[in-house]
């Protein structure tokens, strides 16, 4: 599931009481008017001065996941690049982007004995996990990020770095509102008592507010030839939209209503009449195969500081680099129309024996050399493009009580998901007020118009799920400050028929390789994806070792070359 945007930079000038940034959705390496993203900033009410951080959540034990099948192939690629053999001469991989994609291909190629130098455009780590810090010294993020126990490469990650600590568990449930019902929510509650699939059975047979149970009945039936056929019918529903595949199967529109928009919007940030049901039997399929699947975890603080420097660190320990404000002007070719150097846009030339693409696919195809574009494997691309999505902060006066320290679907028409900071997040714990963090989704209609439309419409979503605390007029709960941080291009968009055009890590151009969450890999667009992408493009170039290091040559330098 995805749930998250994109956005970021540690100390952006405010300029009129709007933040400006280039942005690439993972990282930006090139600034251009159809990827500005933006972030605005408006205080109210300055907030109190931070005291002593005080924590007093509890949270859910961490599940155990070391033993699903799923943890354990990740565990065991992870596993190959500590023990690969040590190379007599380390590769020089030059990574363009650290968000997760680049930071996961630097970090196991670091592993396994090479030395990546990973190049970020802005002043931040993380991509579409970044975030910053406001003049109160609040965070504010690109997405709202939930990390599942079916992120086994995620889960893996984490443990390797020995931060398992910094993962919030929440309870095993899935939470929506309740749109007929204002204020109410309905929930589906996984016991933990039975195996999977039976507890995400159970958690759907209890739930008799959302589904009747001729509902519930039909759209099991509907079900049966994903279970029976497995990953090829999955798969091959690729070409179907949700609402296309639920019609098809005779599953009644209500079922899409009540449940899919909110999943498709959880997950892609748009709804199902454009979501490829591919996506959706995906998620169904990690979370009713493996028991904690669903179980939700929020990271226990910032970003940037709370997972991407842990990583950072760990290459940095094996010898590779990290740098920031490296943003790449043009891939510079050789005669034989492989990569000669990435040139930067302040005229500096990186060389190395190999290159990697960590972006968002759109700054790719912005960037790609005119030479390659009418590649099959590139020109594949054009049908791949992120989807557009906002992510709105807003500080209230006061504690809002209508709420649960989880995430909440709130089944609105304009909002995705969303949760309360102050209680899910330690970094973000507030016992006095409330923060807000919501997906504004779908948001291609919204992208344009300014923060204050954007903050008043969202009051009046927030009016339906706190009728009796907050009110549009702000007559009840009052704003103190809020940010909105916009992004024309996050994720790609899943729409059918995209699966032929998402490409293997290995480009065919010799030494050139490509991460993200947009190549080909199991977990679609998400951090899991991003991370098993790097690991996969990492592995590519572990296996053209000797291609590589052959192509390199005596003249090479035995760092990356650097040159103004």
């Amino acid at each position: 599931m995805v749930v998250f945007g994109n956005v970021s930079a540690a100390n952006l000038p405010h300029q009129n009481g709007v933040l400006k940034a280039i942005s690439s959705g993972g990282c930006d390496l090139m600034g251009h008017r159809s990827l500005k993203v933006s972030t605005s900033f408006k205080t109210r009410t300055r907030r109190r001065s931070a005291g002593p951080l005080q924590v007093v959540c509890v949270d859910i034990p961490r599940p155990e996941l070391e033993n699903t099948v799923n943890f354990l192939e990740a565990a065991s690629l992870s596993a190959s690049f500590r023990s690969a053999p040590r190379p007599a001469k380390p590769l020089k991989v030059v990574i363009a982007g650290a968000g997760l994609a680049g930071l996961s291909t630097a970090k196991y190629l670091a592993d396994a004995g090479h030395k990546p130098l990973l190049l970020e455009a802005r002043d931040v780590l993380g991509g579409k996990i970044a975030a910053w810090k406001d003049e109160d010294g609040d965070w504010y993020e690109t997405g709202l990020h939930i990390f599942f126990g079916a992120y086994p490469n995620v889960q893996n990650l984490f443990g390797e770095l020995g931060i398992n600590d910094r993962l919030q568990w929440k309870e095993h449930s899935m939470i929506f509102a309740m749109p007929s019902k204002p204020g109410e929510f309905s929930r589906f509650d996984f016991p933990d008592v039975l195996p999977a699939p039976l507890n995400g059975i159970w958690a759907i047979l209890r739930n008799n507010e959302m589904l009747t149970w001729p509902e519930k009945i039909k759209f099991a039936i509907g079900l049966l030839p994903a279970m029976v056929g497995g990953q090829a019918y999955v798969e091959a529903q690729d070409g179907l939209s949700v609402e296309e595949w639920m019609r098809k199967q005779g599953v009644p529109d209500r079922v899409t209503d009540e449940v899919f928009i909110a999943m498709s919007k959880a997950l892609n940030f748009i709804n199902p009449d454009e979501l490829s049901m591919q996506c959706i039997l995906i998620a169904l399929n990690r979370f009713l195969q493996e028991k904690h699947g669903s179980k939700m975890a929020f990271l226990d603080g910032n970003p940037p500081e709370r997972l991407c420097m842990p990583i950072v660190e760990h290459i940095r320990s094996l010898g590779g680099e990290v740098r920031l404000n490296s943003r790449i002007r043009k891939i510079e070719l050789e005669n034989d129309g492989t990569v000669k150097n990435f040139l930067l846009t302040d005229g500096t030339t990186i060389q190395g024996d190999a290159y990697v693409f960590a972006t968002p696919v759109d700054i790719l195809k912005l960037l790609l050399p005119d030479s390659w574009k009418e590649i099959p494997y590139f020109k594949r691309l054009e049908k791949l493009v992120g989807v557009p999505v906002i992510n709105v902060h807003i500080w209230f006066d006061r504690k809002l009580k209508n709420t649960y320290d989880h995430l909440l679907f709130s089944r609105s028409n304009l909002l995705s998901v969303y949760a309360d900071m102050s209680l899910t997040c330690k970094e973000y714990y507030d016992p006095n007020r409330s923060m807000l963090e919501l997906v504004f989704a779908p948001a291609e209609e919204w992208i344009s118009r300014t923060d204050s439309d954007i903050i008043d419409a969202t009051m009046k979503e927030l009016e339906k799920l706190f009728p009796d605390e907050i009110s549009a007029d702000q007559s009840k709960a009052k704003i103190l400050k809020y940010h909105v941080v916009k992004t024309p291009r996050s994720v790609y968009k899943t729409i059918p028929d995209c699966e032929p055009c998402r490409p293997l890590q290995r480009s065919p151009i010799k030494g050139f390789y490509l991460a993200g969450d947009y190549t080909k890999q199991k977990y679609l667009a998400s951090m899991e994806g991003a991370v098993l992408s790097g690991k996969f493009c990492s592995q590519s170039i572990l296996q053209d070792y000797e291609l590589l290091a052959a192509a390199s040559g005596p003249q090479k330098l035995s760092e990356a070359t650097v040159s103004t």
